[in-house]
């Protein structure tokens, strides 16, 4: 009887694997082949429009200044002037977002009192400001700090907000029921339930503090992927603003990839 069913039982097809192991192949060549031709694509407008370098320089070009720019020590002493504000603007931002979301959470009194101040923060957008902040707090890192942060603090506060009160009622009477403390019901239901919202929220966060460094940069700066697009800018090396683009491009895919790999580690109990 066993033998009969385990006979009768349907087998894995092979049919259906190969499928799943050609998608996964496919999915693995679509970022270097998207790449590649967004490269001929580039190069054929190039060569097409005739377009000089100072309007358009070609992949080639770019490449051959990124070269230079590494080669004598620029851009990496740009980069890090600038990866430091992001950090720092990013930890600070996500730091008074997650205190502030939490009080805003659990009062309601609080939520009404600074509401309109939070959102008419929001209302002003931070090109306004940083001429101001530059202004009262100079043109050194400390206030890039601050505007990193005044752009990192609203998404994350929302998504705090909106993490801490999506825990379930039932789940809130039943930390009661076990006479848990603040700080467990807070540790041991709060922080998992709204893990997931904080952390999306932090995505969002990791890719606008990088925005955030840069218009500060723009502003009033000596040093940062800011400053040097705006020296490139003034002395019609095109080629160099392309080189500081892309290194901010990639700069907040890292930031981005690791608060990937930090949801996917954290996260790994809802699995």
């Amino acid at each position: 009887m066993a033998i009969a069913k385990s006979a009768g039982a349907p087998q894995p097809s092979l049919k259906g694997s190969g499928r799943t192991g050609a998608l996964r192949r496919l999915k693995i060549w679509l970022l270097p082949v998207s790449v590649l031709a967004g490269l001929v694509v580039w190069l054929a407008v190039v060569r097409l429009a005739d377009y000089p370098p100072f309007i358009l320089p070609s992949p080639g070009d770019v490449w051959a200044r990124f070269l230079r720019a590494a080669g004598d020590g620029s851009l990496l002493r740009h980069s890090l002037v600038t990866l430091r504000e992001v950090l720092a603007g990013l930890a600070l931002g996500v730091s008074v977002a997650s205190i502030l979301g939490y009080a805003l959470a659990r009062s309601r009194t609080i939520e009404k009192l600074l509401s309109p101040y939070i959102v008419a923060s929001q209302a002003v957008p931070v090109v306004a400001l940083a001429p101001l902040l530059v202004l009262w707090f100079g043109p050194g890192e400390f206030s890039k700090i601050l505007i990193c942060a005044l752009i990192v603090f609203f998404p994350v506060l929302v998504n705090v907000v909106v993490g801490l009160r999506s825990v379930e009622t039932d789940l809130r009477d039943l930390m009661r029921s076990l006479k848990a403390t603040r700080w467990q019901t807070f540790t041991h239901l709060e922080v998992p339930a709204a893990l997931p919202v904080l952390l999306g929220g932090l995505k969002i966060g990791a890719t606008l503090s990088v925005i955030g460094a840069v218009v500060g940069e723009f502003v009033g700066a000596d040093r940062g992927l800011g400053f040097l697009v705006n020296v490139a800018r003034g002395q019609f090396d095109t080629a160099l603003v392309f080189v500081a683009i892309f290194t901010l491009v990639l700069l907040a895919l890292s930031l981005y990839g690791v608060v990937s790999l930090g949801e996917r580690w954290l996260l790994d109990w809802r699995r």
